[in-house]
């Protein structure tokens, strides 16, 4: 791992679809968020992968119409911000100084500009980014297939799985289409698109080589898209798709030893992008349980030290005070073996459990203290929201 560098980029994904795809587009309906009326985004039934067409063999001879249904949905998002320069510490030094008009040693500035990719969600504007395209932007101006560019503002940020939601206020958007990224299988054909290098839109073909990719150290929340399809800087934020133009993921990070693309690519699932770009919409912002404390995996020697048959399972390796932890009585040592009945095989899946629960709800933990088997009841708290950089 130490020898290969992980590259986030901008992205963008477009896929073509089969002849079916006519049809099921007319099935699609918009579907409001529940508590966010003004707000449409329009989402597929369910997934048609394993379609007796393709499993006999007789797919498309073109993913054209897959690209046409998607690329209008796909922007491309320029960031400009002022990075400010402090002077060197021999300026401080009078015989170097003598050689500068004015003072050298005020800060300098100078603009850094960078560009990603975008997927418009709704006709009122709302689209889809990663949030290391944006994050620390002083001006975010998005450009649309047709022409088009607006200035769009930040709706709202979740870095623990690197989204961004923003807004343009222009009218007759295209909108993309939501697929079923959880009925993904390996081996399916996906579509990326995007602006890679700044050449122009690019749409790449590859397949899903695997999911639910974790501890790649890209983000907190990690449930990665693995695809070979071609994703190059620019393209970060872009849309993945599958076959029927629909979003299955936000293009975002790559492995890479060079830079370019080496047939490694990841993607947030649209359903994860969906469910956070709803929080932020009702909430403000991202909200997710928390216990306070700080874990650790169990390595053989730990496990024969706590008297433990095998390695699975959460340290409690701190607790924070006065967290919900704290308050339940949890204490170092301890060993988290279940939640809620659930068994716990690290400390990542313990976190990702605590996570999904709301703030307020009780759950039961089954650990084990000094060798013996213990249950403590908790409530759970709000994991606190990530400093901004």
């Amino acid at each position: 791992m130490n020898t290969r560098k992980i590259f986030i980029f901008l992205l963008e994904a477009t896929i073509s679809g089969l002849a079916v795809a006519f049809v099921m587009i007319l099935l699609f309906r918009p579907q409001a968020l529940e508590r966010n009326p003004t707000v449409r985004i329009i989402e597929a039934p369910a997934v048609i992968s394993g379609d007796p067409q393709d499993a006999a063999g007789r797919g498309p001879v073109s993913y054209a119409k897959a690209v046409r249904a998607a690329t209008p949905a796909v922007v491309n998002v320029y960031t400009s911000k002022t990075i400010m320069q402090q002077p060197h510490p021999l300026l401080d030094d009078p015989n170097f100084r003598r050689f500068f008009d004015g003072d050298p040693n005020l800060p300098s500035q100078r603009n850094e500009a960078s560009l990603g990719s975008g997927v418009i969600i709704s006709p009122e504007g709302y689209l889809l980014t990663n949030n290391h395209v944006i994050e620390g932007a002083d001006e975010i101006q998005v450009a649309l297939n047709d022409g088009r560019s607006a200035t769009a503002s930040v709706v709202g940020t979740d870095p623990e799985t690197d989204l961004a939601l923003l807004k343009i206020e222009l009218t007759n958007l295209p909108t993309i289409v939501f697929g079923q990224s959880d009925s993904l299988s390996v081996g399916d054909v996906v579509l990326a698109i995007g602006n890679p290098f700044g050449v122009g839109q690019t749409v790449t073909q590859g397949i899903i080589s695997a999911t639910g990719r974790q501890q790649l150290g890209i983000s907190t929340f990690e449930n990665f898209i693995q695809t070979d399809a071609a994703i190059n800087p620019g393209n970060s934020g872009g849309a993945l798709v599958n076959t029927y133009g629909q979003l299955v993921g936000i293009n975002t990070a790559i492995f890479s030893r060079t830079g370019g693309s080496q047939g490694i690519g990841f993607a947030i699932p649209a359903q994860l992008a969906k469910n956070v770009m709803e929080q932020i919409l009702q909430q403000g912002r991202v909200i997710r349980g928390w216990l306070g404390i700080e874990a650790q995996d169990i390595s053989p020697d730990l496990a024969e030290s706590f008297g433990l048959s095998d390695t699975r399972g959460a340290l409690v390796a701190g607790v924070y005070p006065r967290s919900a932890a704290d308050q339940a009585g949890l204490m170092p040592g301890d060993v988290v073996l279940q939640i809620n009945g659930r068994p716990v095989d690290d400390a990542k899946m313990a976190m990702d459990i605590i996570a999904a629960f709301a703030p307020g709800a009780k759950v039961e933990l089954q650990l084990k203290r000094n060798g013996a088997l213990k249950n403590a009841k908790i409530t759970i708290g709000e994991r606190p929201q990530p400093r901004a950089r």
